[in-house]
This record gives C-alpha cells, sequence and structure tokens, in this order.
C-alpha cells in the first residue's frame, strides 16, 4: 500500500477512529487516486481527528480544502480524499456503496 495511505490509516488508527476503508480508485474515471473513510466516535472526535491529521502529515501533505461540520468533514490532499464522518453520517450517506461501484464498473 502507498506509504502515504498508510501513514493517514496509522494516524487515524492511533487515535481511534473507527471502520477506516481506503479504495484504491487509480486508474478508474474519479477525481482522486485513493479515498479514505473513517469513522469517529462523535462530533468533537470528528473534529479532533482533523486536528491530529493535520498535525502528523504536515509538512509533507498539503491540504488544498477542506469542508467541515461536526458530523462530517472531507479533506482534499489533491489525489486522495479523506472522509471522517459520525457513524450516523456514514451510515446515511453510504459512500463505500458508491465507491466500491466505481471501482467494479467496467466500461464496455
Amino acid at each position: 500500500m502507498n506509504k502515504r495511505i498508510q501513514k493517514i490509516s496509522d494516524i487515524l488508527d492511533k487515535n481511534k477512529a473507527e471502520a477506516i476503508e481506503v479504495f484504491n480508485l487509480l486508474d478508474k474515471d474519479y477525481i482522486v487516486d485513493y479515498a479514505v473513510i473513517a469513522s469517529s466516535r462523535g462530533q468533537r472526535h470528528t473534529l479532533a481527528l482533523l486536528d491530529y491529521l493535520k498535525g502528523g502529515l504536515k509538512p509533507q501533505e498539503e491540504f488544498l480544502h477542506v469542508d467541515e461540520s461536526d458530523d462530517w468533514i472531507v479533506a482534499d490532499l489533491g489525489d486522495i480524499l479523506i472522509h471522517i464522518m459520525t457513524p450516523e453520517f456514514r451510515v446515511k450517506y453510504d459512500i463505500e456503496s458508491f465507491l466500491t461501484s466505481v471501482i467494479t464498473d467496467v466500461k464496455e
């Protein structure tokens, strides 16, 4: 696995993120090469996980854009998107199903 993705996963895991999933979207018709999804334990934890990522990934990574709410954060690193969500939002939006369909979509 890509060292950058591994570092992101390690930071999330070390700081108690749950159900961390990585989607390899290389060579797919998608806006990034990788997507990482993790569940937080609640609203405060969602924001804290972003802070841990920012501290742990700098100066090597540049956060191009971050959309923040208490329940869902999306961090754009250019070729990697990181989604951190409360469990309720993760179930509600089910991004995993969408990304799985991107991976398994076969062009005819």
